[in-house]
């Protein structure tokens, strides 16, 4: 397999000069009345029917109480309540164009006049466009797509590709990752999600990965930590023997793991080991992918060529639930002659497939992805750089494009996390009390605040969130402060 440097235009990208060509969606608040006495009445009759019939992810049933959303645009949404929130989250970081985008509503709403579903045995003109724009995307040798419905079942197909090709049967996962909810994604997962379903029974060993500010090894710095890190797994290669092992699996920019950017080398070095023992490298970048990061895919920051590439959410701004597996030529000649054993009901589902066309073909032409990148540039970057000067509570800011992470720590020499791993302090929750409270919608994992928004969110907006953000912070500081106080009483 040939593997050479990706440096195409696409790979980079280009710091926007402040405003697209095309233009940034204006900021302020979103067009439409407020909500009707009539809608806020339904949205509380949809909290009541929630709360009786539905069953949520991650979750204990009687102890939540998850928000009503009732209208949502560009940047923004409108809680039960009637409140208009700045959406920091790109709701499970996928809206990247944001909420209802015209031209993406309007090719979902063409689709379904059309040819609303098929079965995916039959070509259409919608999944073959699809493919054929997101292999643009991509190497050259990477010219073909199975589409799956999100983002869990294309890390499964992925692995079981690899498998099948190699003939092997191990893979290799990072701690502090996380790759979907179904059985095998949530054992490759990294994080503790996966402990209650996890029987060590998958064939996936788990290694530690490069994150320079909680190096496992010791690092001082980014140079030290690709180097350790690339040893350690070096090691765990040669422990579980390199002819034994099918893939590994990488997150290019881990998501709900941290908005931890693997240090420069890395995944030069992962890709070279791969190269040495025969090994698939999948990178998993089904929340990072589509311009997250401010380059079409993050394996492009680092310049490297994957096997498989697995992919969802922004492909289609979550407007219509698709993922899927792209591969390169030579996993694909491995199905050439012989039948792959695997598929889905709903693979290219037609109002998936317009979506996602719709959705790259706004992106290009409005330069969402140059936007991202100078979004994280010029906006995010610097301002979020101001809260480690600002709040004692802040013990890492980080990021690339509209993606970052503040992580808030109860010690900034020894970086103690506010809450042991696997936890998350209660004072996560009252800060994203504060922050909505200041109309922001904020995502946290653990004891990160995640800064999330869609990629083509205007820099007024962007900066509002932030300055409210700033704001909640305060609540981190006080408790931070008040912990230090009973330990020295103590």
């Amino acid at each position: 397999m040939n593997h050479t440097q990706t440096s195409d235009s696409q790979a980079s990208g280009s710091p926007a000069t402040g405003v697209p060509a095309t233009g940034a969606p204006a900021s302020g608040a979103p067009a439409g009345d407020p909500i009707s006495a009539e809608r806020l009445a339904a949205g509380r009759r949809a909290y009541d029917l929630d709360r009786q019939h539905v069953f949520h992810s991650w979750s204990a049933q009687e102890k939540i109480t998850p928000m009503t959303i009732l209208d949502a645009e560009g940047s923004w949404i409108w809680d039960g309540d009637g409140n208009r929130l700045l959406d920091f989250t790109s709701q499970l970081i996928f809206t990247n164009a944001g909420h209802r985008h015209p031209a993406i509503v309007r090719a979902i709403q063409e689709q379904a006049a059309e040819l609303c579903t098929v079965a995916p045995q039959h070509a259409n003109i919608a999944r073959s466009e699809a493919a054929r724009l997101i292999t643009e995307l991509l190497p050259e040798d990477i010219q073909h797509v199975f589409f799956t419905n999100g983002g869990a079942d294309a890390n499964e197909h992925a692995v079981r590709m690899a498998r099948l090709h190699t003939g092997r049967h191990k893979v290799l996962s990072a701690y502090r990752s996380y790759h979907g909810g179904t059985q095998l994604a949530i054992n490759l997962t990294g994080d503790p999600r996966r402990l209650p379903s996890d029987h060590a029974a998958d064939g996936v060993v788990h290694f530690m990965p490069a994150y320079t500010y909680r190096s496992h090894f010791g690092a001082q710095d980014d140079h030290q930590e690709a180097e350790r890190a690339l040893q350690h797994l070096q090691d765990v290669v040669a422990y579980e023997g390199g002819d034994q092992i099918a893939a590994i699996i990488l997150e290019p920019v881990p998501g709900t793991a941290g908005i931890y950017v693997p240090p420069p080398g890395y995944l030069k070095g992962v890709r070279r080991l791969c190269d040495e023992h025969g090994i698939v490298l999948i990178i998993d970048e089904v929340m990072v992918g589509f311009g997250r990061t401010g380059a079409w895919f993050a394996h492009q920051h680092a310049g490297i060529e994957p096997d498989i590439v697995t992919f969802a959410k922004g492909v289609t701004s979550g407007y219509v639930p698709m993922g899927g597996v792209a591969m390169d030529d030579a996993i694909y000649s491995s199905f050439a002659q012989t039948p792959y054993p695997g598929g889905l009901t709903y693979s290219g589902h037609p109002l998936a497939a317009a979506a996602a066309v719709a959705t790259i073909t706004a992106m290009r032409e409005e330069r969402m992805v140059e936007h991202a990148r100078w979004l994280g540039e010029e906006v995010i970057g610097p301002r979020a750089a101001r809260f480690l000067e600002d709040h004692p509570s802040v013990g890492d800011v980080r990021g690339l494009g509209a993606f970052w992470a503040v992580e808030l720590v109860a010690d900034r020499q020894t970086r103690a996390p506010l809450a042991p791993y696997g936890q998350t302090p209660e004072v996560m929750g009252r800060i994203v009390a504060e922050a909505k409270h200041r109309g922001v919608l904020p995502f946290t994992n653990m004891n990160r605040i995640h800064i999330a928004p869609p990629i083509n969110i205007s820099a007024e907006d962007a900066l509002t969130g932030l300055d409210a953000l700033d704001a909640a912070l305060a609540v981190a500081d006080d408790h931070v402060a008040r912990t230090a106080d009973d330990g020295a009483a103590g």
